[in-house]
């Protein structure tokens, strides 16, 4: 099916045209974060004609007239929706369904302790674009759409001359591509499955979250899409990303191409035929305390034990879609000759809870909830077989991967350049502490190699369905040893032998929250450490009627 036959949401052309940014028809004047971002663009501009020789490499030879290695051209990012740390079989998960994730590991970089800056889609997905955290780029709840105002990694790249596209789930909530040349979701999916009806048919379920039960929802009979792979969702974002390599990857131009996942989000799905594949009597039940219990989610308490089972391994079972899809990717893009000059970038948007702690979800700070699988490979460039344990944040990605390629960041990013650390140059280093926020729940967290810290106002009634039957608790902090507790069931906020490092990762919070505002409302003056970090929780993610 060729890219001539299908549209583009954003209303232009599919085939990728002029590196002007979609909103230039729309522009104001240049104050605030549009003068920023109108800077961050005329940099794109000059960083794309006077940046490092090695940075356009084209797809013929792969070094430079020194005889040194050339920077690869393209950048590949693929990302899996709810694909939590710790799941693939490189990891060391039992279930092994991840076979060619596994495979992209070994032929690249595995971070093994990279985290979210938020437990949630929407904030995660645009954090990633942009380099900033949440609540700098203005979007820290699920149904904010992301300014025009704010650069993005699709902008950047376009201002350099690169082709862009954006395949799938990106989470604008909005009309704009924000510099995806070209961009298809899910309303080009369900127009070619119109076109194109599977064979017996359309047989999906309406997905009902909240509406009914969890153990529905959550797929805990453990039931497929009701369509065959190749009518699925994610299969068609592959085959538009193999006909976009097909038709451009050996181009004049380099690409910068995100294929991004709807799966293995809830309701797990996967294709007709791939039941057999994790067997729900083959999984264990978390253990669930009494403490656990109290601090549930109301919505979780009735699942039973084979509930339980069947939505594990329903996760699985589409996790292991996602993964051969994965697989597709990257083999087309080897068989097309692409692997020696294409940056790979795979991660999960933010963690998941598979029963841990009484819990089938993200949205809170316990480590299967922020920790993020994160692989990147480019044979020539990137070592294979390279395990880091230093700490990385979501924010990273996109510095880091610029470094990689040869090219210039936009200035005021939160995310810190770690190719020295893809690489395993002497001395690189990770990050001290790592930060992920949660507002809709009012809650942050900080954490180093061995302690987090989890700060909460306790004061807000939740909008996103799992609150507790218990009343609002109030300001809390609590406290993880995660060398000795790693299952963090045991709170030593208390502890006064530990009341140093208490105070320290809550300086660092305060830190992260209170210098990380350029262009926001100021912290009032005259609060303490911790009234300062409890205003900065609260939600400001601007009205949709102000969003343009």
């Amino acid at each position: 099916m060729s890219f001539l036959s299908h549209r583009s949401l954003a209303g232009t052309s599919l085939l990728p045209s002029s590196p002007q940014s979609p909103a230039a028809g729309r522009r104001r004047p240049a104050s605030g974060r549009s003068g920023l971002k109108l800077a961050w663009l005329l940099a794109s501009l000059l960083g794309g004609l006077i940046g490092p020789a090695t940075a356009g490499a084209g797809p013929d030879g792969d070094r430079d007239a020194r005889g040194k290695t050339k920077a690869p051209a393209n950048l590949l990012l693929i990302v899996a929706d709810d694909h939590g740390g710790g799941t693939m079989g490189i990891e060391g998960d039992p279930r092994r369904a991840t076979p060619n994730l596994d495979a992209l590991a070994r032929q690249g970089v595995l971070f093994e302790r990279a985290f979210c800056n938020s437990p949630l889609c929407t904030p995660s997905r645009q954090t990633l674009i942009t380099g900033k955290l949440p609540h700098a780029v203005g979007v820290t709840l699920l149904q904010t759409r992301l300014s025009d105002d704010v650069l993005t990694l699709g902008e950047w790249f376009r201002g350099q001359d690169y082709r862009t596209a954006a395949l799938g789930k990106m989470h604008f909530n909005g009309p704009s591509a924000h510099g995806f040349a070209l961009r298809l979701d899910t309303a080009d999916w369900e127009s070619s499955l119109r076109e194109h009806p599977p064979a017996g048919g359309d047989r999906r379920r309406r997905w009902r979250p909240f509406r009914d039960p969890a153990a529905v929802w959550l797929n805990s009979e453990c039931r497929s899409d009701g369509l065959p792979v190749e009518s699925m969702q994610s299969t068609y974002y592959v085959d538009r990303a193999l006909e976009y390599l097909d038709q451009y990857g050996r181009g004049s131009r380099p690409f910068a191409l995100v294929v991004s996942f709807y799966e293995p989000h809830s309701p797990f799905r996967f294709p007709d035929g791939w039941e057999p594949r994790f067997r729900p009597e083959a999984f264990d039940v978390p253990a669930v305390s009494d403490q656990d219990r109290q601090e549930q989610p109301a919505i979780f308490a009735s699942l039973t034990p084979d509930q339980v089972r069947g939505i594990r391994a329903a996760y699985y079972t589409s996790l292991s879609y996602v993964d051969a899809q994965v697989g597709r990717l990257i083999r087309g893009l080897d068989a097309a000759g692409l692997s020696d000059n294409t940056l790979v970038v795979y991660v999960g948007d933010n963690g998941y809870m598979l029963g841990q702690h009484g819990r089938f979800e993200k949205h809170c700070m316990y480590e299967p909830s922020v920790r993020i699988p994160l692989i990147v490979r480019c044979p020539g460039t990137v070592p294979a077989g390279r395990r880091v344990a230093e700490l990385v944040e979501m924010i990273d990605v996109f510095p880091t991967a610029l470094g990689l390629l040869g090219r210039p960041a936009p200035p005021g990013l939160h995310g810190r350049d770690m190719s020295g650390l893809v690489r395993g140059e002497p001395g690189a280093r990770g990050r001290d502490a790592v930060f992920s926020e949660y507002t809709e729940n009012e809650e942050a967290m900080i954490r180093t190699a061995r302690y987090k810290l989890i700060v909460g106002t306790g004061r807000r009634l939740r909008q996103d369905g799992y609150a507790t039957v218990k009343p609002l608790p109030g300001p809390y902090q609590r406290l993880h040893d995660l060398v000795d507790d790693p299952d963090e069931t045991t709170d030593l906020s208390a502890d006064p032998r530990l009341q140093p490092i208490r105070d320290d990762l809550l300086h660092r919070l305060h830190d992260r929250l209170t210098t990380t505002r350029a262009g926001l409302e100021p912290v009032p003056p005259g609060l303490s450490t911790i009234e300062a970090i409890h205003w900065c929780l609260v939600p400001r993610d601007p009205a949709p009627s102000r969003q343009r």
